[in-house]
């Protein structure tokens, strides 16, 4: 059963036409990539679902309601995660402050700070820390946690990866394997092809604006067409 999906969507930036015909489906539970060089449209993609920037054209349903034109509030109050491309954390709120401020309720799924600390003890160390002071591998921890404490049905992960280390991603990958273990419905928007696909159910490749392959991620790794002309592998 589908929990969130985007149904031909087309939208624009200005008089720039960024998403041309664009659909997807992410399955409860489940673990959907969404891949792509840079400038393909995979933020704009986020924008359009979370209601920052609503499509011209096309339906975004999410548990069964078009949310197309909803506020980017209502959409978050009705169960949408969002961990955003860049971290965007409040810099100068402590830790703790960062989670607070974004706390909905217990939520079915039950997040909670004593949850997020948890699954990442550098925050509940760094608890009265302020968030500028961390490093880009906590602030990575802190944007996800902070997600998380909405308590959402559905999360949307923008590049959780970029510009963190190699060991520091591990932590983080682990993190979120963990959230698929937990059944957590996720749209994991990734640069990083070859990470990505150690988590995902199922992905699609964009390109153009548009969904241009979608398969297993074992068929797209075994895809040396694909990966070449749109992933740069």
């Amino acid at each position: 059963m589908s929990i969130l999906e985007v149904q031909d969507i087309h939208t624009f930036y200005g008089d720039a036409y960024v998403l041309q015909g664009l659909s997807l489906k992410v399955e409860e539970g489940q673990i959907l990539g969404l891949l792509g060089r840079n400038g393909v449209g995979k933020t704009t993609l986020v924008n359009s679902i979370v209601g920052f920037n609503p499509p011209r054209r096309g339906k975004i349903i999410f548990k069964g309601m078009d949310i197309t034109h909803v506020s980017s509030f209502e959409t978050v109050r009705g169960g949408m995660g969002l961990v955003p491309q860049g971290r965007r954390v409040f810099p100068s709120l402590s830790v703790e402050e960062n989670l607070k401020v974004a706390e909905r309720g217990a939520g079915r799924h039950g997040w909670n700070l004593e949850r997020v600390y948890a699954l990442f003890p550098h925050l509940r160390e760094r608890r009265a820390q302020r968030a500028r002071t961390l490093s880009g591998g906590e602030q990575q921890m802190l944007a996800i946690g902070r997600g998380l404490m909405t308590n959402p049905d559905c999360l949307i992960m923008d590049e959780p990866s970029e510009g963190l280390a190699p060991i520091i991603i591990q932590g983080v990958w682990e993190a979120i394997g963990k959230l698929k273990g937990e059944g957590l419905s996720i749209l994991l928007v990734e640069q990083n092809a070859a990470l990505a696909l150690k988590l995902i159910d199922y992905v699609h490749v964009m390109s153009k604006g548009r969904v241009v392959y979608s398969a297993a991620p074992q068929e797209l790794w075994a895809n040396e067409e694909v990966k070449s002309s749109f992933l740069g592998i």
